[in-house]
């Protein structure tokens, strides 16, 4: 298991949140994933979530208009 670590901005205020996962590597839309997953996944709309086949683009939109921005991920 690897610890990474997420820094990013949510609505302009600095954050961090730490993910222990089997996973050798973590890329920044699936930190988004998790991110969205995090502030939104037990939210009543669930169009909020991007589908299983978005590409890494439409993710980090999603991402970002829902003000989720400047992430960076640490192993």
């Amino acid at each position: 298991m690897r610890i990474y670590t997420i820094q990013y901005l949510y609505n302009g205020e600095s954050r961090t949140h730490q993910l222990e996962l089997k996973q050798t590597a973590l890329t920044i839309q699936d930190a988004a994933m998790h991110l969205l997953q995090l502030h939104f996944g037990d939210g009543e709309n669930s169009l909020i979530m991007p589908t299983a086949d978005s590409t890494a683009e439409e993710i980090l939109e999603q991402a970002h208009l829902i003000g989720i921005t400047g992430i960076e991920v640490r192993q």
